[in-house]
């Protein structure tokens, strides 16, 4: 009897079973949806949709989800090596023109005696014991590099590794998939875990649908389960327990780590690296196919996850302005790459290469995708140089501001398309011409100055190594003690030696309110929380910012600024000192 009444009450838990945030959430969708999940099936269609919103790195920022496989894929390839696919973009679309190239065959390249972890191929010499390895041990030894540039190429180097810079950047950026398998679950340790992301979430300041999305993609339909308010902990593990995907945004905002990572990156992109987290139940996945508008790094923290990489479908595809909507599998062909990403390899694909990616039975999945070039193209250039060269031909030449001839509406517009009129002629040849000479008047540089300008208020703020600290305004020891404020003065004389901070800080424009110096070393890890940061600077001093430019990473002394007036060196070094632009060789007050 004894055994007979534990059945039933077992029977009667599962019938019941327990007040959950999920199942509260999900009551709405219809009864019996929650058990059916909880017994292993996917889950079913309906119920609130998400909608698409722009986000730091990327729309879908390489997280996509699809249908699970019925079995894992075979490992086809052993631990450390790299594959390549030479994607290319087909005609026609799904279900319309020729089929697809089948995928080319898997290259692997990997010399023996260059395997991660080997002294020899680490991009910043062998490894100190005492700093430790992982990516916190990677970020101190290119903190001793002193030029920031120099870190960020190193930085690059690291991550693309054991592919050189100018392999990948010849054969695979905007051109094709790379995945590299290095066989060192430990590549990436220190980055950021699901330890990190169960204290960003104790920490109290990550909310849903602000920080974090809550997802799940089953029977071809992608779903956002976003409650309102604070994300706890108690609602966020209900959430993953019953199947669903969780998507941290902007992981630099909870992690110093990831901060400082991207902060270096950023200089060596010149372009807003951003980053997105991950973290997918076993067997489960929680994003439609689609393609995104940034270049996808995807780094595997833990875990592992089988991933689909399929070529754009049309070449209006190729290298999108903008990330796609949903797509189903029957608008997919064939992969170009198929996978399984394990604990340190790396996927790389350009923007408007379709992916998804769905966790596999037997272990759940934490990657971390990081990416950049969002909205950095040529064309978003000229969007903002066109106008501006227009703007200046009409100020400076009367060809422009010449009337259009009395009758051209009888001969020109689509109607009139197929006419063959001498007047239609000299009107397109008209227009041709003026466009041809517009180039003359096209401000080139101040169109980038004004993209840098965007581009310097997208970065987070500089991290300091400790020497840095202790040279900059940072470090300065001024407090309140025995009644009153103490080392408080920041005398700067002629013979101090200084230095920019940083290369890739400041940008001088010139606009029509004066001569801006725009830096970021008051911005927030928070992307667009603060305002732009920039000071006036009176035109006399653009020579002594461009100087500075010029001697990174040497040091200077203010004397050799080329002010007019020695009080004019020491008040702009104080100034950009006080803004922690600028870094003295030693520190200013010994403690």
């Amino acid at each position: 009897m004894a055994a007979e009444e534990q059945q039933q009450q077992q029977q009667l838990r599962r019938r019941l079973g327990r007040l959950s945030a999920f199942s509260v959430y999900r009551r709405a969708a219809g009864a019996g949806r929650l058990e059916r999940r909880r017994r292993g099936t996917p889950l079913p269609a309906g119920g609130k949709r998400a909608k698409a919103r722009p986000r730091r790195g990327g729309a879908g920022g390489g997280g996509g989800g699809g249908p699970q496989p019925e079995a894992p894929p075979p490992m086809a390839a052993p631990p450390s090596r790299v594959e390549r696919a030479e994607a290319r973009p087909r005609r026609g679309g799904a279900g319309g023109g020729e089929a697809p190239p089948p995928p080319p065959p898997i290259a692997a390249c990997i010399p023996e005696g260059k395997r991660q972890g080997d002294p020899a191929a680490s991009p910043v010499g062998p490894r100190p014991a005492a700093e430790g390895g992982g990516v916190v041990g990677l970020l101190r030894r290119l903190g001793r590099l002193e030029d920031s540039r120099q870190r960020g190429a190193e930085l690059f180097r690291w991550l693309v590794s054991p592919v050189s810079p100018g392999e990948f950047l010849g054969r695979h950026w905007e051109r094709a998939p790379l995945l590299v398998r290095r066989g060192d679950p430990g590549y990436y340790a220190g980055l950021f875990s699901t330890a990190d992301f169960d204290a960003a979430l104790r920490g109290g300041q990550v909310d849903f649908g602000t920080h974090l999305d809550v997802t799940s993609y089953s029977e071809g339909v992608r779903e956002t389960h976003n409650p309102s308010g604070r994300a706890l902990p108690a609602v966020v593990w209900d959430f993953y327990q019953n199947g669903c995907s969780l998507r941290l945004l902007s992981p630099q905002s909870f992690s110093p780590t990831v901060w400082h990572f991207l902060s270096i990156l950023q200089e060596h992109f010149g372009s807003m690296a951003g980053a997105n987290t991950y973290l997918t139940p076993p067997g489960t996945q929680g994003f439609a196919p689609h393609y995104d508008d940034i270049e996808a790094f995807v780094l595997q923290l833990e875990g592992k996850k089988h991933w689909r990489v399929y070529s754009p479908r049309t070449d209006a595809e190729v290298l999108p302005q903008f990330s796609s909507a949903n797509l189903t599998q029957a608008e997919l062909g064939e992969p170009v790459l198929e996978t399984v990403l394990e604990a340190g390899d790396l996927l790389y694909f350009p923007r408007g290469f379709i992916h998804q990616g769905d966790c596999l039975p037997d272990a759940h999945s934490l990657h971390i995708t990081v990416s950049s070039y969002q909205r950095n193209s040529w064309g978003d250039l000229l969007e903002k140089l066109l106008p501006a060269a227009l703007q200046m031909a009409l100020e400076e030449d009367v060809e422009y501001r010449q009337g259009l001839p009395m009758d051209y509406l009888g001969y020109m517009g689509v109607a009139n398309s197929d006419a063959v009129d001498a007047r239609r002629t000299a009107f397109m040849e008209k227009v041709q011409s003026l466009i041809k000479k517009l180039v003359h008047y096209a401000p080139i540089d101040a169109a980038v100055d004004q993209r840098a300008k965007s581009f310097l208020h997208d970065c987070l703020p500089p991290v300091l190594t400790q020497s840095e600290k202790a040279q900059s305004v940072y470090g300065f020891p001024a407090r309140w003690q025995d009644g009153g404020p103490r080392d408080v003065d920041i005398l700067i004389t002629k013979d101090t030696e200084v230095r920019l901070l940083r290369h890739g800080i400041v940008r001088l424009c010139n606009e029509e309110a004066g001569v801006m110096l725009y830096y970021t070393t008051e911005n927030s890890r928070v992307y667009h929380k603060e305002e732009p940061k920039f000071l006036e600077i009176d035109p006399e001093y653009t020579d002594s910012i461009e100087f500075l430019l010029s001697s990174y990473p040497n040091h200077v002394s203010v004397d050799s600024l080329p002010c007019e007036t020695l009080e004019d060196k020491i008040s702009l070094a104080t100034l950009l000192f006080e803004k922690g632009i600028l870094t003295t060789k030693k520190p200013l007050v010994q403690v």
